[in-house]
């Protein structure tokens, strides 16, 4: 087991796991399939945490914006249509790649934001100056390797979840209640590069 991983991380990922593959085995259109099971069930970051998370990611215009795990593309689709910059949002599930790219469109911004069908294990983010991040914390470890790559300045915001102490603690930790859920969001912020803790 990855010394990074308590036994309450597992328990909560074997369950999505297990959701997410139900729901995998119960799609009746074979082009919803995802390439593979997906690690995990979309969950969408409520509209006023992103929008924390953006503020506090300092984005600009100049940001280039990468959100693996998109789901319905809001993260990247509000940077673009609010700060001006470029986008590029990671999903697996076929189905939520059409809702984001949908929601570019009906955003006015999809000529600033890609919608990529792959794992987010996969793609290159080195280009990245900005990624945001709402992955069980696993997922998030798992990723590591990705964002060691990033260039040094680049800023990693990450919501509720952290690194479960694989890296340096958070550089800044902001706490915000949800006008949509009435629940109280963890947002941590690390600047590139991430310092990774000798194991």
């Amino acid at each position: 087991m990855d010394r990074c991983l308590d036994v309450r991380v597992l328990a909560v990922w074997g369950l999505c796991l297990a959701v997410a593959s139900g729901a995998a085995a119960g799609d009746t259109t074979a082009g919803d399939r995802p390439k593979r099971t997906p690690d995990s069930v979309y969950v969408p970051t409520p509209d006023d945490v992103v929008a924390k998370m953006l503020e506090v990611v300092g984005v600009t215009k100049n940001d280039l914006v990468y959100d693996p795990g998109c789901g319905d593309g809001r993260i990247v689709v509000t940077a673009a249509k609010k700060y001006g910059c470029r986008g590029v949002g990671i999903e697996l599930s076929p189905k939520l790649v059409r809702e984001a790219r949908a929601n570019a469109i009906r955003n006015d911004v999809a000529d600033r934001v890609q919608i990529l069908e792959e794992d987010i294990y996969a793609v290159d983010m080195s280009p990245a100056t900005v990624v945001t991040l709402y992955l069980l914390p696993g997922m998030n470890v798992k990723l590591i390797p990705q964002l060691q790559k990033l260039k040094p300045g680049a800023r990693i915001v990450a919501h509720d979840y952290g690194f479960q102490g694989c890296v340096e603690d958070a550089q800044k930790t902001f706490t915000v209640t949800s006008k949509q859920d009435a629940v109280r969001h963890q947002i941590y912020l690390w600047t590139a590069p991430l310092q990774v803790k000798s194991p």
